[in-house]
């Protein structure tokens, strides 16, 4: 009886570190994703000004009225005041912005998905948007309402990349032989890596709704995992200088590091005369940024860009 016994828990223990090993591997096997496709990370950069200024107007113009940037911002009922702030501010600015929340919310207007699984509402509002919108946008852009955006200065980043290649950018993390863009900066993608990833969103040994099975993977490295299988990439974007446009931090913390690490290069050392995001903001920040980049101006200071993004019709933004 007690040799029964004893064989009976080996047994056990036996199939225990089985499972363990397998749902490791499993874990492996995403973190080193698929291996069909070859990739040398790109640092992407953002168009030459002087080349802009070799473009006709005509051509600038028609430029301007192609590039269609769709805002999604995704919410949940804690977030109220910063969701106020959002929609207030920045998202005037998207040619569309909608909101994806947990659950209804009476004061704001939102697409409910049901759900509080930052992934779960992720793959559904990427769902939602490239099924409705796949004909009328070519960028899509994915914030947390911590975010503020200047999409204008997205749209120049976006200039000269082409919407029908796998674009998939912003502020990229290496996780081990994974890397991803962080959610914390925005992520952007073209309307290719859109069709790609709804393409997996149904196949679940590509694309699971779940992380894995003994532990869960953050929201942005589970779409990195997705998109690897479909030959999508994490690109990090950069203006002309190297420095990142997409940032994980707000401008006072990057100050603040720059005041202790370059004393007599604050502003300089900061951050990218072309910055696309900044995280890590309350809602009083947010109406701060929104009157630093749309209203503050300098008397006898003329800014001549080359090139001018025109805001969608019926928009009320700055």
């Amino acid at each position: 009886m007690f040799s029964e016994s004893s064989s009976f828990l080996k047994g056990m223990m036996l199939g225990s570190i089985f499972c363990v090993l397998i749902t490791m591997l499993g874990h492996i096997r995403i973190g080193h994703g698929n291996r069909m496709y070859h990739h040398e990370h790109h640092h992407l950069q953002a168009p030459n000004k002087e080349d802009i200024l070799k473009i006709s107007e005509n051509e600038r113009m028609e430029l301007s009225k192609s590039f269609r940037v769709y805002c999604i911002i995704l919410v949940k009922p804690k977030d109220v005041s910063l969701w106020a702030a959002v929609k207030e501010t920045w998202t005037k600015h998207c040619d569309k912005a909608e909101f994806f929340s947990s659950e209804n919310v009476k004061v704001f207007e939102s697409i409910n998905v049901e759900t509080d699984d930052m992934w779960l509402m992720m793959r559904k509002a990427y769902k939602y948007a490239f099924d409705k919108y796949k004909d009328q946008y070519n960028w899509f852009f994915l914030a947390r309402p911590t975010t503020f955006v200047i999409i204008e200065n997205l749209k120049y980043f976006l200039l000269k990349k082409d919407q029908s290649q796998p674009f998939y950018l912003g502020h990229t993390i290496k996780s081990g032989d994974l890397e991803y863009v962080s959610m914390e900066g925005g992520i952007v993608l073209s309307i290719e890596s859109m069709k790609r990833l709804d393409s997996l969103l149904s196949v679940p040994e590509k694309c699971p709704e779940q992380g894995g099975m003994i532990w869960k993977i953050s929201e942005d490295k589970q779409l990195a995992v997705c998109l690897k299988y479909a030959g999508v990439f994490a690109e990090n974007a950069e203006d002309s200088e190297g420095k990142d446009v997409f940032n994980t931090k707000s401008v006072g913390l990057f100050i603040k590091e720059a005041m202790n690490n370059q004393p007599q290069q604050v502003v300089e050392g900061c951050c990218s005369d072309m910055a696309v995001t900044f995280n890590g903001l309350t809602p009083n920040q947010m109406h701060v940024m929104m009157y630093g980049v749309y209203r503050l101006r300098a008397f006898g200071h003329v800014f001549n860009d080359a090139l001018v993004f025109l805001p969608p019709n019926g928009s009320d933004n700055d």
